[in-house]
């Protein structure tokens, strides 16, 4: 049998003491306690407060009402924490799991792009190794082809014929005048044929080295435009991985609007049923004990 005619004091003592048998054997909280012990509560006190309006113990039955009231929006209120609380941490999990996301996002493209940098350089060292060889065999070869006859002009050529011409008619002081003339003029030639050799030499090198210049400078371009596009690829990633971690965000966000706005509309009616759920079962195991 529920009590009746008990002062609202020792009723409220008496279910405090259930609660907090149910709870811990510390002192007992409202604070602390388990929502069925509290529903448990609610249900001894609204059978109290209807056996005091029954016997006309109005002022209990008040005192009984209030003490509802303020236990329920204790209980609203401390629900409602534990909701927003629960809500924290579920927004925390979110941003913990995308910093954990850029972190490694960070990572694994700092060393894809440390690694692609590392070849880079071991290409453009090896490019440089072999146009080092490359250019010693070109000189070597240059230096080793033999040097061709020197091709005199035609008025040299004439006046060696004289040269010789004359010296066969015995006039040597001709000849000897011829000779000087002619070797004066060979000097002449054979340093401009030189010239015009190491001119030549000259440039064949410069476009030896012109089109290792190019193979290397086409070689960096290619490892530019590898990089550039690692880059884009990198941006797009992160873009990507941002556009995921706002979805989430934004997903939780509105389900947890949509749960605060279920839990206001519905935490009155639940409690409200669990109480009438319990004060009816409470009456029929009053009169099966009776009966």
């Amino acid at each position: 049998l529920q009590p009746t005619g008990v002062a609202f004091a020792e009723v409220a003592g008496q279910a405090g003491g259930a609660v907090a048998n149910q709870c811990s054997p510390r002192p007992f909280s409202m604070d602390e306690a388990p929502d069925t012990a509290v529903q448990d509560f609610l249900v001894i006190l609204e059978e109290h407060r209807k056996n005091c309006e029954r016997e006309g113990k109005y002022i209990e039955a008040d005192i009984a009402k209030k003490r509802l009231e303020e236990l329920k929006q204790h209980q609203e209120q401390r629900r409602e924490e534990s909701m927003r609380s629960r809500q924290i941490v579920q927004r925390l999990g979110v941003e913990e799991a995308h910093m954990v996301d850029f972190q490694q996002f960070n990572a694994a493209w700092d060393d894809k792009m440390k690694e692609y940098e590392e070849r880079a350089t071991e290409l453009l060292e090896a490019m440089r190794q072999r146009h080092m060889l490359d250019y010693n065999d070109y000189r070597k070869r240059s230096e080793s082809e033999p040097q061709r006859k020197p091709k005199f002009s035609k008025e040299l050529l004439d006046l060696r014929k004289i040269e010789v011409t004359l010296a066969k008619q015995c006039e040597y002081a001709e000849a000897q005048k011829v000779k000087v003339h002619a070797d004066e003029m060979e000097a002449q030639e054979l340093e401009k044929l030189h010239a015009l050799g190491q001119q030549h030499l000259g440039n064949l090198e410069a476009k030896f080295l012109h089109k290792q210049d190019q193979e290397l400078s086409a070689l960096r371009q290619r490892i530019q435009g590898g990089a550039e596009e690692q880059r884009k690829a990198r941006q797009l990633d992160l873009e990507r991985l941002l556009q995921r971690y706002h979805n989430v965000k934004a997903e939780l966000e509105s389900q947890q609007v949509a749960e605060r706005l279920r839990f206001k509309k519905g935490i009155s009616g639940l409690e409200s049923s669990y109480v009438h759920s319990r004060l009816n079962s409470s009456r029929s195991s009053g009169r099966a004990a009776r009966s």
